[in-house]
Formats: C-alpha cells, structure tokens, sequence
C-alpha cells in the first residue's frame, strides 16, 4: 500500500504540469483569480486521485 501514496505524489505533479498549460483566468469571470487557482487545484487533485487508482486496478487484473 506504500507504493500507492507515491503515485498519488508523481500523478500530482503530473496533473500539475498538465494542467499549467491551461489558462483558467481566460474562462473564469474577471476578478475571479483566486476561484480560479481553487478550481485549479482542485482539478489536479482529482486527476491524480483518478490517475492512481486508475494504474493501481490496471496492476491488480
């Protein structure tokens, strides 16, 4: 189970880095910066919580 905490950790830097060529302030409403970075994070967390459990049942079969 350990090995599962460092893919959340290499999926979220990854999703990170996907996710930064991404610009959110251009979709969100003016003044809405700090939505924006919530939004942001957010989404990289769920893609990574998505990603690893994706690989680690991928693994199981």
């Amino acid at each position: 189970m350990n090995y599962k905490m460092y893919l959340y950790a290499i999926f979220l830097f990854l999703s990170i880095f996907v996710l930064s060529g991404i610009n959110f302030n251009s979709i969100m409403r003016k003044n809405k910066a700090v939505e924006a970075k919530l939004l942001f994070m957010c989404l990289s967390i769920a893609l990574s919580y998505l990603l690893t459990n994706f690989v680690v049942d991928f693994l199981n079969l």
